[in-house]
């Protein structure tokens, strides 16, 4: 089938969950998706204070050392996602779709290249300016901030982790690091661009909507009890 006679794309958003819950519940959803017991799911949710670690990261990208960030109230999580150290917070929405990438031809580059434009559509539609980089991935303002990141892994055509993008978190934790491996790597945040907090919620369904529309989809709000009462995520 083409991806536009595919079935609906579950959006759930989840609120703060912490980063190990979050990621328990992306191999479960994996495990389901692969064994076609669920469509496609995009979960929705902020973290509490958190660095995470891609397998090339190094240790100069957490310059301060481990401890001395866990001193300041923030996890740090070694995971198997694409990418180098990124920082996740409150205020910060972060995407995780789990997604067969069959119906789009197992294309991974194609995927990741849907993820940034509806990250660059939502942003436009908040009067942001952003575009791509050349040889980088994650979305970037105008004056090159970085203000969506992406980190992705596939695991029998299925995909984990995904997007995060800066809309009212705080900056300072990205200048404690070296974000995404890239040396005077400049961050933004929508508030920081419209110099006012946004509605997260209202983002967060802007998200789902330019999502489905991004993967010829139809997106269909899922609450959090209602994934869980189909049975389809045994714990």
């Amino acid at each position: 089938m083409s991806p536009a006679n595919q079935p609906p794309v579950w959006c759930v958003e989840l609120g703060v969950v912490p980063y190990a819950e979050a990621l328990e519940l992306q191999k479960r959803l994996e495990a389901a998706r692969q064994a076609e017991r669920v469509p496609d799911v995009l979960l929705l949710l902020q973290h509490p204070p958190t660095y995470t670690r891609g397998p090339r990261s190094t240790a100069d990208e957490l310059p301060m050392g481990v401890e001395w960030y866990r001193a300041q109230g923030i996890e740090v999580f070694d995971t198997d996602r694409g990418g180098r150290v990124t920082y996740h917070g409150p205020g910060q929405l972060v995407g995780y779709p789990v997604v067969s990438l069959r119906p789009y031809g197992d294309d991974v580059h194609d995927y990741i290249r849907r993820m940034e434009a509806v990250v660059i559509a939502v942003l436009g539609a908040y009067g942001v300016e952003a575009r791509t980089v050349e040889g980088l991935t994650g979305v970037w303002t105008a004056d090159r901030r970085k203000i969506g990141s992406i980190g992705i892994h596939v695991s029998r055509g299925v995909t984990t982790h995904g997007f995060a993008v800066n809309v009212n978190n705080d900056l300072q934790p990205f200048e404690w690091v070296v974000p995404c491996g890239i040396d005077h790597c400049r961050m933004s945040s929508v508030a920081r661009e419209r110099r006012e907090a946004v509605d997260l919620q209202d983002f967060a369904r802007r998200v789902c909507e330019e999502f489905g529309r991004a993967f010829d989809r139809e997106a269909v709000d899922l609450a959090p009890a209602e994934l869980d009462s189909r049975q389809a995520v045994p714990a």
